[in-house]
């Protein structure tokens, strides 16, 4: 098969977390679908990949082997600060979505780049490493906790961008979470990513600002996430 390395690009503005899992469902479906044809019927067509910017009204969701102990409100409690919470099929434990947090969903076949889930999620953390190093921003990995971190090996570590993704015949769904202009109270209500004693941060605390352009923001990790897997982004 030859590989595709376009990439298709939609901004789906504001949008209900159950509404954006199912639309990614539908994508993800399309390209298993069509690789399952490719192989039954021997054929050579090419498979699609997506990449969706999304912004969610408050809401929690909990990765497939996490624990709900992690969430620290009552159902009621939830009502009240006008969030929801989903239950999910991908890897991590709990994270929260919101307002002025950029949320980005590549749905890519990786057999059009390369077929290693770990140097996918390596290469996801780099996007967001090379973008925050625009802002100087001196971001990096923590060991064996996915995601981006600052202050690592300090008194302080703080995660700014979590991550969680799915695979499956090399096609991938859900993707990172990068805190821009968010909301940090909202983090107080669950133990993010089952990760006791380590605090949470957003880019407008870090630069001490009020907002930080999100559309630049955008653009930044698009820029840096197309030469890391040497892909072409298209409308």
């Amino acid at each position: 098969m030859l590989q595709n390395k376009k990439i298709k690009l939609q901004d789906l503005g504001n949008k209900d977390y159950k509404e954006t899992w199912d639309y990614q469902e539908e994508l993800f479906k399309e390209i298993v679908d069509l690789k399952i044809r490719n192989r039954r019927e021997e054929l050579q067509l090419q498979t699609p990949n997506y990449f969706l910017y999304v912004e969610h009204p408050h809401v929690y969701t909990l990765g497939k082997s996490g624990d709900f102990s992690n969430l620290l409100l009552s159902e009621k409690q939830l009502a009240d600060k006008g969030a929801t919470f989903y239950k999910i099929n991908r890897g991590g434990d709990i994270t929260y979505h919101g307002p002025g947090q950029i949320v980005g969903y590549p749905i890519l076949d990786l057999e059009n780049f390369f077929t290693d889930i770990h140097k996918y999620l390596r290469f996801l953390e780099e996007a967001i490493i090379l973008t925050l190093a625009e802002y100087g921003i001196p971001a990096t990995r923590s060991d064996g906790e996915t995601g981006v971190w600052l202050g690592v090996g300090t008194p302080f570590p703080r995660k700014i961008c979590a991550m969680g993704v799915r695979a499956s015949r090399w096609v991938t769904m859900h993707g990172f979470a990068l805190n821009v202009n968010a909301d940090l109270g909202y983090f107080d209500n669950i133990i993010p990513c089952g990760i006791k004693g380590k605090a949470v941060t957003s880019l407008n605390v870090e630069l001490g600002v009020e907002k930080v352009n999100e559309q630049e923001v955008k653009e930044k990790i698009l820029n840096h996430f197309a030469v890391l897997f040497e892909a072409k982004m298209v409308d």
